[in-house]
């Protein structure tokens, strides 16, 4: 009998995985025991072996693709077995849904039908629907500041109907059409996406519910043309090149306030604006200021000098770069979305705090020299830093807990994570008991838990459990980062590089070795006087590495 085999759940945070390869193809024969296909996880990249044999049947997951945990991954059986009942049993809900679209579909073309016949006939002659511009190429909603009309205002063309706030800036608005401010359909202070009604302009009079009842049935979808046809008038006359551009400052400096369709008019008739006496709100220029002006005799302008002449000369072209821009869109695999899930959460969740101190190196040089020159043993700074906050965190329980609501868990155990890169993103192989080793102790399995995180053979269980962590980015020459807490642990500290600079020693300036390093806390668990002493206890180790020998 076939054997459906589904997405299997492969560390305990795992809610999606994603099929990186697949080792046996459609036909092959399968063994209990042989690996079906490389999975990759929330953690790592990890190989799913069978537990069925038989004939791969189908493979419902192709390779590159995600999906939840629990979805059909493959169907193992006899070679040809009659699979279809398995494969429509796990699609039955979509074909079911797709009978139900196709039946509703007449329906709805009638409905639709109907409102197009009667539409033209809803909204009346001379009434215009204004909706939420959109003013910016990035904008998808708008908010009104402040409308300058009330409803049953008159409304002349150019007219600032509202001031609305964008992604980018608060603009005036203008209107396009004149009549009466017959209804305001978003209030000052209220958001709406852009298309949304805004206002209706038209005769006095005009019966607003009965528009109303034709706009949310869709009888105002042809009735903006004079508006598209003012757009399209604005576009033709912005791809007209060599025009003379008209000046918004008035010969005293002061600025010239006019509404964008009379500067765009003035323009074109090469009116200068500072000429132009406003008619409008507080001395505005609006479009029938333009149409209305006579151009008076202008006095004849002074001779210009030589310097005035040679300064006015046209600056010669400057030759800038001309280049294609080109973007690619990767997809991003589940390990990445994984880590901007659980970090966006830490981030957003722990209120973190930063704490920074600067540690002597020199001893912890001299002793590292000392111990490496002993036979079969090698030890990083990096396995120092380890003993000393495993050691810190025994003499300070308050940083090595779990906020967890109404209780706070201690751990009394020290699980150290350490922070590995790998080609995919970021994962934290973690050391147990870290307490309880020697330096080279630590030294040797972080390098064994970090060599199989970077070939993709680490086991889930062997990233879990871990009540504080280590980032160290000084083998990268950064000399101070802070990093965001690996919840559920309550604290992370980041290790920089170790440089030579002068220091004070003695009342004399000499050259010493310095590291900073940062531990970033959750301030619901750890308060600043206790990060401050924990930072206090694991300075004192580094700084004299034969207390951690003790």
């Amino acid at each position: 009998m076939a054997e459906v085999i589904n997405m299997p759940r492969l560390s305990d945070t795992m809610e999606e995985g994603t099929v990186a390869k697949w080792l046996k193809n459609v036909g092959d024969k399968v063994e209990e025991g042989d690996i079906l296909a490389e999975i990759e996880t929330d953690k790592a990249t990890m190989e799913f072996e069978s537990f069925h044999q038989g004939t791969l049947l189908h493979i419902g997951i192709q390779e590159g693709e995600g999906a939840p945990v629990d979805s059909l991954l493959a169907i193992i059986g006899e070679e040809g077995e009659d699979i279809s009942d398995l494969l429509n049993g796990s699609a039955e809900g979509g074909s079911s849904a797709s009978e139900e679209e196709k039946d509703a579909k007449p329906e709805a073309e009638e409905s639709s039908a109907d409102d197009d016949s009667h539409e033209a006939a809803e909204i009346p002659d001379g009434v215009e629907i204004v909706t939420m511009p959109r003013l910016s190429d990035t904008m998808e909603e708008g908010t009104v500041a402040s409308w300058l009309k009330n409803v049953g205002d008159k409304v002349e063309e150019g007219d600032i109907l509202a001031e609305i706030e964008t992604d980018k800036a608060t603009m005036e608005f203008e209107s396009f059409y004149a009549g009466t401010l017959l209804h305001i359909g978003i209030q000052e202070g209220e958001g709406a996406p852009v298309d949304s009604l805004l206002a209706i302009i038209g005769p006095e009079g005009t019966d607003v519910d009965a528009v109303l009842k034709a706009q949310s049935s869709g009888g105002a979808k042809s009735k903006p043309k004079k508006e598209a046809a003012s757009k399209e008038e604005t576009s033709t006359s912005e791809d007209t090149s060599q025009k003379e551009v008209t000046t918004t400052t008035a010969q005293d400096g002061q600025r010239i306030f006019a509404s964008p369709l009379a500067k765009k008019i003035a323009d074109e008739k090469g009116i200068n604006l500072a000429d132009v006496k406003g008619t409008g709100d507080n001395g505005r220029i609006v479009k029938k200021d333009i149409e209305n002006f006579k151009p008076s005799a202008q006095p004849a302008a002074p001779a210009t000098s030589d310097k005035a002449a040679e300064a006015a000369a046209p600056v010669a072209p400057v030759n800038l770069p001309v280049g294609e821009e080109s973007v690619e869109e990767v997809k991003n695999s589940t390990m990445r979305k994984v880590i901007a899930k659980r970090l966006g959460e830490s981030k957003f969740t722990a209120p973190h705090y930063y704490l920074t101190i600067e540690v002597d190196m020199d001893n912890a040089k001299a002793s590292r020299a000392q111990i490496n020159n002993l036979p079969d043993t090698k030890v990083s700074f990096n396995d120092m830093v380890l003993k000393a906050c495993a050691m810190a965190l025994k003499k300070h329980p308050q940083v090595n807990t779990t906020w967890n609501g109404d209780t706070t868990i201690f751990k009394h155990h020290v699980h150290m994570g350490v922070a590995v890169a790998v080609d995919e993103g970021l994962v934290v192989p973690v050391i147990k008991f870290a307490d309880q080793m020697t330096l080279s102790q630590l030294g040797s399995s972080v390098k064994d838990l970090a060599g199989r995180a970077r070939s993709k053979k680490i086991k889930p269980e062997e990233m879990e459990g871990s009540t504080f962590t280590v980032s160290n980015l000084g083998m990268f020459g950064i000399q101070e980062f802070t990093s965001i807490i690996n919840q559920p642990n309550s604290a992370i500290l980041s290790v920089g590089a170790i440089v030579e600079k002068p220091v004070v020693k003695n009342g004399e300036i000499v050259v010493g070795s310095t590291m900073k390093v940062t531990l970033a806390c959750d301030h619901r668990t750890v308060d600043g006087a206790t990060g401050a002493q924990f930072l206090q206890t694991l300075r004192a180790y580094l700084e004299n590495p034969v207390t951690m020998l003790a």
